[in-house]
């Protein structure tokens, strides 16, 4: 009979780690309590984390949940703000008015109809933009808003949201979470040696402060190193620079002016010369930074375009340099060892997607453990097919961004839009787009898609994309599409009277907290 896979040895902390930890303990917590089941965390006192992602996605609201945690702790201990979405400025035309929002509402009615060939035909007020047309969550990230009030209930919304977050802090918040509240056990050592066995399994890590750690299951959250299924294992990394160019990141911190400075509650995204600045709003501090390709730029001029960002005023800050290898392994997992977070992975920033494919692939692995390590390998293929599928897709998603610009002042803007360097399946989508839309049942079939149809609307339609629409295929919906745009501006104009400014929310937590669930 097949040994039963009762030990998981995660091997990394950070968020990776950490999150990884939480998910999978938090769902078998009845076994690690009757010590049936074991997550066991190694994590080096020498390495520190990378520490830069402050974004994520609602899923991260659930998740937390799941596990136990408490929202007011979470935004008191991690220096957390909403993020109601994301404003992209500059990256159609490069002019001053140049912007569109992702926000993280649905369209509204979106599974009922199809809003956009309304819009296309005129069914919105002129220049009314997409967004502001389908969803009221760009008005609220315009003027300030946040994304609930104090009397709403943890982990409850008005208006959808996700978090910005201190990644440093968030994973120690963590850490202590999942040793004191989920059982889990953390050892602090440097890995020196990897175990297999004869069949090429892992058997355990050797460290110099803890010895020999053995497992049934093992995950990499060794960031970019990826010491087990890199190093040891031998997976292979494939590179998609050839699609999305940016391959290194300038990072700096920016305090307030004053205590009353408005906190942004979305990512700002400014397109610049060869690449695109981050912003992001915390209750004590601002992370920006610049995200480039150095085939475009070089270190010296990157680094003058995002002081020329951030002002004169902050020109003593120092700026940090993170090196982006963009792509992901082969294979996700092999044998009995399977990577989470920059080891399985990294691609640029842009959306948020590193947090939430930690979290997604936790919750696989999490709900799919398998019970011995003869059905490992079903498992296993399982999770390989739905992660390339994933990871293929924000790849896809990401290039969207570019390829839909008309900018041409330079040769990254330019070099973007060549055909050769967008994904087959992703031309094919824009040429079918040409003459329908994308929608609720159209390509995106699979469960818990990263990015659903709607994101891909929001994109293309504050972009400029241009859809060919038939009046006559418009007369059907068109009572419907006008019902829906009314419920959206009254929807607006009810949250715009109720929501309080995102600081004064934040200062709110922090005082009184919120309602428990």
């Amino acid at each position: 009979m097949s040994a039963a896979v009762r030990d998981v040895v995660i091997v990394g902390g950070g968020t990776a780690g950490w999150l990884a930890a939480g998910i999978i303990a938090a769902r078998h917590k009845g076994r690690i309590a009757a010590g049936r089941f074991s997550v066991t965390l190694v994590e080096s006192p020498n390495v520190p984390i990378i520490g830069v992602g402050e974004g994520t996605w609602p899923t991260l609201r659930s998740t937390l949940e799941k596990m136990g945690v408490s929202e007011t702790e979470f935004f008191r201990r991690c220096d957390a703000a909403f993020k109601q979405g994301a404003k992209f400025a500059k990256w159609t035309t490069g002019a001053a008015d140049d912007a569109y929002y992702h926000p993280l509402m649905m369209p509204q009615g979106f599974t009922q109809l199809n809003l956009v060939p309304h819009w296309l035909a005129g069914a919105a007020a002129p220049g009314s933009s997409f967004c502001d047309t389908v969803c009221p969550q760009g008005v609220l990230c315009d003027e300030g808003l946040a994304p609930k009030t104090i009397a709403t209930r943890e982990y409850d919304a008005v208006a959808n949201y996700a978090y910005h977050l201190d990644a440093g802090k968030f994973a120690t918040f963590l850490r202590e979470h999942c040793t004191e509240v989920l059982g889990v056990r953390h050892i602090l050592a440097d890995v020196r040696s990897v175990e297999q066995r004869e069949d090429g399994d892992i058997a355990a890590v050797h460290t110099e402060q803890a010895g020999r750690i053995a497992g049934d299951l093992f995950v990499d959250c060794t960031g970019f190193k990826a010491l087990l299924l890199g190093e040891t294992l031998g997976v292979p990394f494939r590179d998609c620079s050839d699609v999305l160019f940016c391959d290194t990141a300038l990072a700096v911190q920016l305090p307030y002016d004053t205590p009353d400075d408005p906190i942004a509650s979305h990512t700002i995204s400014t397109a610049q010369k060869s690449g695109w600045i981050w912003d992001i709003g915390l209750p004590t501090r601002r992370g920006v930074g610049y995200v480039y390709s150095s085939r475009h730029s070089d270190p010296d001029s990157a680094e003058a375009e995002l002081r020329a960002y951030i002002g004169p005023k902050h020109q003593d800050l120092a700026i940090r340099r993170i090196p982006i290898r963009s792509g992901h392994r082969e294979t996700f997992w092999q044998r009995n060892c399977v990577a989470v977070g920059l080891a399985a992975g990294f691609l640029e920033p842009l959306e948020a997607s590193a947090i939430v494919l930690i979290e997604l692939s936790a919750k696989l692995i999490a709900e799919q453990m398998p019970a011995t390590r003869g059905v490992m390998d079903i498992v296993s293929r399982r999770f390989n097919e739905v992660t390339r599928y994933r990871w293929g897709r924000i790849i896809d998603f990401l290039k969207l961004h570019y390829v839909l610009t008309k900018r041409t002042d330079t040769a990254f803007w330019r070099d973007n839009v060549d055909p050769d360097t967008i994904p087959p399946r992703l031309r094919d989508l824009l040429t079918l787009w040409r003459h329908q839309s994308p929608w609720f049942f159209d390509e995106f079939d699979r469960l818990e898609e990263v990015f659903p149809a709607a994101s891909y609307q929001y994109v293309l339609y504050g972009m400029g994309f241009r859809t060919e629409v038939d009046p006559l295929d418009m007369a059907d919906g068109a009572r419907i599409a006008a019902r829906m745009v009314r419920e959206n501006q009254a929807a607006t104009r009810s949250m715009r009277q109720q929501l309080p400014r995102n600081r004064d929310l934040l200062r709110k937590i922090h005082t009184h907290g919120m309602q428990a669930v």
